[in-house]
């Protein structure tokens, strides 16, 4: 087989690469730049008015479920 780097090189390589690549990924910097930003194009805040109309919709579903499970229970044996 042929080896193209001394087997401590080669372990040097092993090591070093994966801890680079947390170093750069934890640097507040980069984070904020590229981590956040990309996060706030693809999925922008919410707004205050669409939020309620998703917790009212969720509290509605949550009623006609316990009003469904409630006749079921009186309905039942």
């Amino acid at each position: 087989m042929l080896h193209l780097c001394p087997a401590g090189l080669q372990m040097t390589i092993y090591l070093t690469f994966p801890v680079a690549m947390f170093w750069i990924a934890n640097q507040a910097e980069w984070f904020e730049d590229y981590v956040i930003q990309r996060k706030r194009e693809l999925w922008p805040p919410e707004k205050e008015d669409q939020r309620r109309e998703l917790e009212e919709f969720k509290e509605r579903i949550r009623k006609q479920r316990e009003e469904k499970l409630l006749r079921a229970a009186q309905q039942g044996p």
